[in-house]
């Protein structure tokens, strides 16, 4: 190569490098529904889904990724624990997310919602060996809202050591989680393909839309908490997702790491409810208009009946 063109080459990598570096932000990584979120499909078993899962996580320098357990499914089918051997084999820590995915606007009451996540810790004492497990979800992303119902639960967490795993990307994989199971009993691969070509699309939008709403609420771009599903479809998509992410300029922490930034530490009368932003965007008045769209999950319902 000539001395000169040599020259430009690097000049154009060094510029290339620069602009990934300014793209670069934390994630803490986070999986809901553990050992088992949706309909297992024929063939499989939670475990190898598990073990999928956590391949890909690896795969991509995610050290640390919290899962969060609904006990119930044990209960239900006692194979599924297996999924939870396969986490904390993999150096994963988990936490609660109640025993059967209760929604605290939705239950009967305050105490039967703390009889609910109290009724969880069980297996998370089995499964974590004197670990720390004090860590919750709160199911559907439903803390009550703002209130009695809400001010309680968070007192009783805080007086049984809990802190709350915060949302603040999430690219809807839960929608996709029984469609994808009927198109695999149908064989419908065409199906499935346009489901994660649309899928895939959705993704890089969510980035998109989620860096400009972090400069619009915060004025920078803030560590971000994502939520995923122990599920079928979701560990399928995860090695795309996480190239897509790893593109993107993500760089993977801790969700201690990631909740140490102040804006998860700014007060809010219905902290733990919603999404970070969209509920800081709220608090303060920030007009959330005009953002970078992301396209519709669509009439998956349709699909492959």
């Amino acid at each position: 190569m000539k001395p000169r063109i040599l020259l430009c080459a690097l000049l154009l990598g060094a510029g290339a490098a620069a602009a990934s570096a300014s793209d670069r932000f934390d994630v803490a990584v986070t999986a809901d529904d553990l050992p088992a979120h949706g309909t297992l499909p024929a063939g499989m078993t939670w475990a190898g889904i598990a073990r999928s899962y956590v391949g890909t996580l690896h795969a991509h320098g995610v050290a640390e990724a919290w899962g969060l357990v609904n006990a119930k499914r044990i209960a239900e089918d006692p194979h599924s624990e297996a999924a939870l051997d396969v986490w904390r084999q993999a150096g994963y820590p988990l936490g609660n997310h109640t025993y059967s995915h209760m929604g605290l606007s939705q239950a009967p009451s305050l105490e039967a919602w703390e009889a609910d996540a109290r009724a969880g810790e069980a297996v998370l004492e089995k499964h974590m060996a004197g670990k720390d497990w004090h860590v919750l979800r709160y199911p559907f992303l439903d803390a009550g809202g703002s209130g009695a119902r809400h001010d309680g639960a968070l007192d009783w967490l805080a007086r049984r050591g809990y802190r709350i795993a915060d949302v603040s990307l999430g690219f809807d994989d839960w929608a996709y989680t029984e469609t994808y199971a009927r198109c695999l009993a149908k064989g419908d691969d065409a199906a499935i393909e346009g489901m994660k070509a649309s899928y895939y699309r959705r993704v890089d939008q969510q980035l998109v839309r989620t860096k400009a709403m972090s400069q619009r609420v915060y004025g920078r771009m803030i560590p971000q908490v994502l939520l995923t599903h122990m599920g079928a479809w979701s560990a399928a998509t995860l090695p795309e997702v996480m190239k897509r992410m790893d593109a993107a300029g993500a760089r993977y922490v801790t969700l201690d790491q990631a909740q140490s930034d102040a804006a998860y530490r700014t007060p809010s009368p219905r902290s733990g409810n919603g999404a970070l932003m969209e509920r800081r965007a709220q608090d303060a008045g920030v007009d959330l208009s005009g953002l970078p769209a992301v396209e519709p999950v669509g009439n998956l319902d349709a699909l492959c009946r």
